[in-house]
């Protein structure tokens, strides 16, 4: 076949590594047939020169470089037959790529700037791993059966004609030279050699990565398997459920910086931070599907895991990032900001420079190392929690086919959870799981729905408060009637507070102060524990008991440091934080009069501050009201009151501390105790479970006299004064009288 214009293109890449080995066979006849013509001088050549070298044969190795130039009529048809081979090779190449054909050598070659030796060298080191006969041809070659594989020597004889060729062209298989350093090729030492043998003697070895990849396979590195995974796009991806300005921002920095009139040369590196689920990897698909590119993502905590090989697997993802053309994606590489992660940053910063071209990370914290990526183009974009607008459209997609009513219970959701995209399609999940596993096969419900969201939130407020499971409910309190609508209107400040803040526009009047405030004040046992519950349990949220004991701390900047940690984990955690004893962190400033008085009094700003600033529902209860400062009052939204119960209440009170399943006895006078024996609810609850273990004990159901027993021992509890009744209400109060 001629190299003019008839000249076709490969169809595919292995007739074009076929065409290449028949090369190299020329290239081997040709070393072979020069070495033939200088063995006819060699002396002794029936000597294994493995086991004997001669006086004759040193004086010859000596002259042997003159001997290379003799040739003969074969030697030179081979020379001719090779140089029309490889211009007969690299026009059909030249063809292949006008024709977009893909070629897997010459895509490598381009790929890392490979120059023709490079190329030649790499087939050289790729046959033994096609056809075994060359692990013959190359211990010929090399005089050795021992040696089968090519070594640096033997690249250099079969490439280069003149000693001066030779000591140019050692630069190619150099250490810092591009098919070493990107680990196309690694040296092996000889196992039969001393340890002092020359790097000529060195083998070269095929990575089994790029050998693959030359023979089609499209399997990421088996090196980075746990590590890293790989994504094909094809055509845009779905839209991405954040806030239409973050893509759109992003896109068009993108394409300023891919367009050829671009003269910034400098990579690109987008960093995604945000809670988790907030749609990073989403994002960085939808950039990967509108670049019609594929995305190897990785994650650096995994990759810090493996210590000492952490650095050379990201080289190897970023090289195999070059291979399948994809974008990289880094996940979690926030983790990189830490101190002791600097190594692998310094490594991540090399990679990108030498393999990287447009570069994505992600994390959950904003980034602080600006000293890192100084010679690149380095973005930042917040993907917050989605507003309640975008949470309802992501809501409603994974409930279409699931409820009745899609749309309308995704509203609700949306406003009642501030959750991102990837905790609303968990809680999706959740909540279908454990429908699966009930008997009946129930369909979604919204109480369903409403646990699962509260299974997403943050749970590491555990760590420094106490969950309360909400157990009472509107049935259970007993208040005035104009108290209880002052609950029900707190209720209701939550559940629209998307609506007032959001669709009309009070939101943009407030820089902070958004969050809800409540104080509850009044003696002890009037209810403002279970008033906290009761709201927990209408609205669907997590009710958090702050302990004070371990917030407040004696050492200066202890106790801003906590809570800070509280409200920012409250933040995420969609719950109701419950101050109990309030005064004791929302005191009155005083007047300074040494260093403790003026860090107190910063303690108590610092409060201030980050209750303005927090977003969620904080309740704070106290017995003195009059101990809280002032400024805390300002700031509270809603103070209610919980005044001692007169004497209605109270009879509701005692009537509704009995479950509907406990043995009553028909003759309790809850007149006389409502009017006798007015006490706080809380004091009730404790006279009531004393007398239900009284009756308990003796066999039948609560009586009166278990009551007045159980009165005794909590009026000598609170220090006041117990008096016998001086009437009998009825003739179980008599029974309650003999028996004292």
């Amino acid at each position: 076949m001629s190299a003019g214009g008839g000249v076709q293109p490969y169809g595919h890449s292995y007739e074009h590594l076929e065409d290449e080995l028949r090369w190299l066979d020329l290239l081997i006849r040709l070393k072979a047939r020069t070495l033939a013509l200088q063995n006819r001088a060699a002396p002794d050549a029936q000597i294994p020169r493995a086991a004997y070298i001669t006086p004759a044969e040193v004086e010859w190795l000596i002259e042997k470089r003159g001997a290379e130039n003799a040739i003969d009529a074969e030697t030179d048809a081979t020379r001719e037959e090779l140089a029309r081979l490889r211009t007969e090779i690299d026009t059909r190449i030249e063809r292949s790529r006008e024709a977009r054909l893909f070629l897997a050598l010459p895509q490598l070659c381009s790929l890392f700037g490979l120059s023709g030796f490079e190329r030649a060298a790499l087939v050289i080191c790729m046959a033994p791993e096609l056809r075994r006969k060359y692990d013959r041809l190359y211990a010929y070659l090399q005089d050795d059966i021992t040696r089968k594989r090519p070594s640096v020597d033997l690249v250099l004889e079969l490439l280069c004609e003149t000693e001066a060729e030779r000591w140019s062209a050692r630069g190619f298989l150099s250490d810092t030279a591009s098919l070493l350093r990107s680990g196309l090729l690694r040296k092996v030492d000889d196992p039969t050699s001393p340890s002092g043998s020359s790097g000529l003697a060195q083998f070269l070895r095929i990575d089994a990565r790029i050998c693959e990849f030359l023979l089609g396979s499209s399997q990421i590195d088996a090196r980075l398997a746990g590590q890293s995974k790989l994504y094909w796009l094809a055509g845009d991806a779905d839209p991405v459920p954040i806030d239409c300005a973050v893509p759109s921002g992003l896109w068009r920095l993108i394409e300023h910086h891919l367009t050829p009139d671009n003269t910034d040369k400098r990579k690109l590196i987008l960093y995604l931070h945000g809670p988790h689920g907030a749609g990073k990897r989403e994002l960085a698909l939808y950039i990967g599907g509108r670049l019609k590119s594929s995305l190897l993502s990785i994650d650096a905590e995994l990759l810090l895991a493996r210590g000492a090989e952490a650095e050379n697997l990201l080289r190897v993802a970023f090289r195999e990032g070059l291979l399948q053309q994809a974008m990289i994606y880094l996940e979690h590489a926030d983790a990189l900001m830490q101190e002791a992660a600097r190594p692998l940053l310094k490594a991540l910063e090399v990679a990108i420079s030498e393999y990287g071209w447009l570069v994505l990370l992600s994390g959950e914290t904003p980034w602080t190392r600006m000293q890192a990526f100084a010679g690149c183009r380095f973005q930042s974009a917040a993907l917050p929690v989605p507003d309640v607008a975008v949470r309802a459209t992501v809501w409603e997609r994974c409930l279409t086919g699931e409820v009745p009513e899609p749309a309308t219970l995704a509203s609700q959701l949306a406003a009642q959870f501030r959750l991102t995209p990837g905790q609303i399609r968990a809680a999706v999940e959740l909540a279908r799981n454990r429908d699966l596993m009930e008997l009946e096969r129930p369909t979604m419900t919204s109480a369903g729905l409403a646990a699962a969201c509260r299974a997403q939130s943050n749970h590491k407020l555990r760590e420094l408060a106490v969950k309360i499971e909400p157990h009472y409910g509107w049935d259970d309190i007993v208040l005035p009637e104009d108290k209880l609508a002052h609950l029900r209107e707190i209720c209701n400040h939550v559940r629209h507070q998307y609506r007032v803040f959001g669709t009309w526009g009070f939101g943009k009047k407030l820089g902070h102060g958004k969050g809800l405030s409540v104080l509850f004040t009044g003696p002890s046992g009037t209810g403002k524990t279970m008033a906290a519950e009761v709201l927990a349990g209408d609205l669907g949220l997590d009710l958090y008991k702050v302990d004070l004991a371990s917030v407040v701390s004696k050492y200066i900047g202890e106790t801003e440091k906590n809570l800070s940690r509280i409200f920012a984990e409250a933040e995420t955690s969609n719950a109701i934080l419950f101050f109990d004893e309030a005064d004791a962190l929302f005191g009155k400033r005083t007047e300074v009069s040494d260093a403790h008085d003026r860090y107190a009094n910063i303690e108590t700003s610092y409060i201030l501050q980050k209750l303005e600033e927090y977003e969620g529902v904080v309740i704070m209860a106290t017995n003195l009201r009059e101990n809280v400062d002032e400024a805390f009052t300002r700031r509270i939204r809603f103070i209610v009151e919980f005044l001692f119960p007169d004497e209605a209440n109270c009879l509701r009170i005692w009537k509704t501390h009995f479950p509907a399943t406990t043995p009553v006895s028909p003759d309790i006078d809850y007149a006389y105790l409502a009017r006798d024996l007015r006490l706080p609810g809380g004091n009730i609850k404790n006279i009531v479970l004393s007398a239900a273990f009284l009756a308990a004990e003796n066999g039948g159901s609560v009586g009166m006299e278990h009551i007045l027993h159980g009165s005794r021992r909590e009026f000598e509890k609170i220090g006041k004064l117990w008096r016998q009744p001086s009437s009998t209400p009825g003739a179980a109060l008599k029974r309650g009288s003999k028996a004292e």
